[in-house]
């Protein structure tokens, strides 16, 4: 397992170009505005996908244009009161039928919708939603977060299977741990986290698949919160998680400074790719927005980091011994897959060709070409759709990250008959950083 530092580019990881990744897109996401002031701005993932063409990444790549999700398959998670996502569900099917190693979907990530409720710019827990498919084929799932605000929607899916916000109850007790931190948090700290505790979990939980959620907002010059990130930093999290081998989704997230968002997804789309991209960026419809510097990466800033190392090293310590009170991988007793039905044939599109403008609320969208730079922010983006059933029951599962106004660090293992999720939020603003691992 790769347990180097922090902050090496795509090219640095040497299987890198082995894998099958699958990216999800849909071009009608751009289309939608939901007003004057909301800082939910549907354009960044058309942003980031310009810059992603751009690159060429898109030829390294199986580029799916997602289908919506059917209400049953929202159901799974979502009331009955209270209904489309789907790009994580399509992602989620791509690895059960193993047709790619690698499934991404930057328009994922909104892990802020409740059950029966719309919160935080989100209003489907596609995160949720992936999982219970991950679930029916893998047994045990890691759910990774690296956004700062801490994914709360995600936590409180699976309250009901006995998680509750420290350390856990019943069965699973000790599947769950949150350590507060505090503003400032750079890449080295992070890492010096990060690394021995997703070294640990690996090795106790063995998770069969890893969603990993990439929220920026916890980059530095985010416009609210107060992390510290570089890119680099951020994106190491990819090649580390991915070294393990096993099915990995990608997801977006939050972050108020969209140059950085785009910039952070581009980025971090390289990396399962295996390219190594020019710090200069190539000309694109969004060119001037990027200015003045007109670069790919984002550097740390100077401010003061109110994490110690004393505080860092006690963080580690508390998580690491409470993960060595599970001595093994939770058994899983014998059962029966059902059959994954097959993805929908996708007609062939031109990814960019732009539909006519659509109306949200009332409100004519003005299109992807009308926006203000950095008056425009964004937090978790609206949903995607691949409707692909799994064909099986559902079954339960938990994953969660906590709400705070600092920043939270936290493993949430959770245990509960034979099906697992382990949740790792890195950076969360309000931030906590949530490992949780569920088992359903």
């Amino acid at each position: 397992m790769d347990s180097g530092g922090g902050g090496s580019p795509p090219s640095s990881c040497p299987d890198a170009r082995k894998r099958r990744v699958s990216y999800f897109y849909e071009p009608t996401i751009s289309q939608y505005y939901y007003g004057n002031g909301h800082l939910m701005k549907p354009y960044r993932i058309a942003m980031a996908h310009t810059l992603i063409t751009r690159y060429s990444l898109d030829w390294r790549m199986d580029v799916i244009r997602p289908s919506p999700a059917t209400p049953d398959e929202i159901l799974r998670f979502h009331s009955p009161e209270y209904i489309s996502t789907g790009g994580s569900i399509g992602a989620a099917v791509k690895l059960n039928r193993q047709d790619a190693d690698i499934a991404i979907n930057w328009a994922g990530g909104l892990n802020h919708a409740k059950r029966s409720e719309a919160s935080g710019y989100c209003y489907v827990n596609d995160a949720v939603l992936g999982i219970i498919v991950l679930l029916k084929v893998h047994r045990r799932v890691l759910y990774v977060d690296i956004d700062v605000h801490h994914g709360d929607g995600v936590e409180e899916a699976f309250y009901e299977l006995g998680h509750i916000k420290n350390i856990g109850r019943a069965e699973g007790k000790c599947y769950a741990l949150n350590v507060l931190l505090n503003d400032g948090l750079d890449d080295d700290n992070l890492h010096s986290l990060f690394r021995p505790i997703i070294h640990k979990i690996m090795e106790v939980y063995q998770p069969d698949a890893v969603v990993l959620q990439c929220g920026a907002g916890s980059l530095a010059g985010d416009r609210i919160w107060c992390f510290n990130m570089s890119i680099k930093g951020h994106a190491d999290c990819l090649p580390f998680l991915r070294s393990f081998n096993v099915p990995f989704m990608v997801l977006g997230g939050g972050g108020y400074t969209i140059r950085n968002v785009n910039l952070c997804w581009c980025y971090e789309t390289a990396v399962p790719t295996g390219v190594e991209l020019d710090n200069k960026l190539p000309y694109n419809c969004y060119y001037e927005y990027f200015g003045p510097d007109y670069t790919l990466l984002v550097e740390p800033n100077h401010i003061e980091n109110l994490n110690t190392e004393r505080d860092l090293e006690n963080v580690r310590n508390t998580l690491l011994d409470q993960l060595c009170k599970l001595e093994h991988a939770p058994s899983v007793s014998f059962q029966l897959t059902p059959p994954i039905i097959k993805v929908p044939e996708e007609r062939e599109e031109d990814m960019e060709v732009r539909p006519r403008p659509r109306v949200c609320d009332g409100v004519m969208e003005y299109g992807i070409t009308e926006y203000r730079s950095d008056d425009d922010d964004v937090e978790e983006e609206p949903r995607e759709g691949s409707m692909n059933s799994d064909g099986s029951s559902d079954r339960g599962t938990g994953a969660f990250e906590y709400f705070h106004r600092k920043l939270f660090y936290g493993v949430n293992l959770t245990s509960s008959p034979p099906t697992g999720v382990v949740v790792v939020s890195s950076l969360s603003f309000y931030l906590n950083h949530t490992f949780n691992i569920i088992e359903d």
